[in-house]
């Protein structure tokens, strides 16, 4: 009985030292994090694709281990961050400079309806289905799918909706495969 007691108050409590390493460790670790952000620039927490928000969970999960486990050291845990954050620099410094890295780090967003009309092939191979599409129209407020210039799955994972326009001006989806280039990709 002794035992099970003394195992039911690790689970509470295991001592002052343990509190005491994640308060000090759990500051520290803030504003060590923080100041690399702040240095790093705005681009470090946006979410503009898949491998933004890879990214800023890794980040979040290392700073959760530094915090709570006892054997990463504070200087281990502010390498890792700045290892992450410098990676993350690196790839999209070098996307904003090479279109192969661009690709490769952050895919390209993909078509999936065009004027009015679903584009099966690119709907599949996206995983995305014809209901989920249908939502985002409703979700930009349109209910007349001929109304939709197109649906374009973004690198961020989100919907862009584009109602029929004047055509006047460049065109938002001169980057994004069209119905013609889809087949085959």
């Amino acid at each position: 009985m002794l035992q099970s007691e003394e195992m039911l108050e690790h689970v509470f409590f295991t001592g002052w030292n343990g509190l005491a390493r994640t308060l000090i460790a759990g500051v520290l670790a803030y504003v060590v994090l923080v100041a690399f952000l702040r240095v790093s620039g705005k681009r470090t927490l946006s979410k503009m694709n898949a491998f933004d928000l890879v990214v800023t969970v890794a980040l979040g999960s290392t700073l959760a281990t530094i915090l709570l486990n006892k054997d990463v050291a504070l200087a281990e845990g502010a390498l890792a961050l700045a290892l992450l954050i410098g990676m993350q620099f690196i790839v999209t410094w070098s996307s904003v400079r090479a279109r192969w890295v661009r690709r490769l780090a952050t895919g390209e967003p993909r078509m999936l309806l065009y004027q009015g009309e679903f584009l099966p092939e690119a709907l599949q191979h996206a995983r995305v289905t014809v209901d989920e599409v249908s939502a985002a129209v409703r979700s930009a407020g349109l209910s007349d799918l001929g109304a939709v210039e197109a649906v374009v799955l973004e690198t961020d994972g989100s919907f862009s909706v584009v109602p029929q326009g004047s055509g006047a001006g460049a065109s938002a989806l001169s980057d994004v495969r069209h119905p013609e280039s889809s087949k085959g990709a």
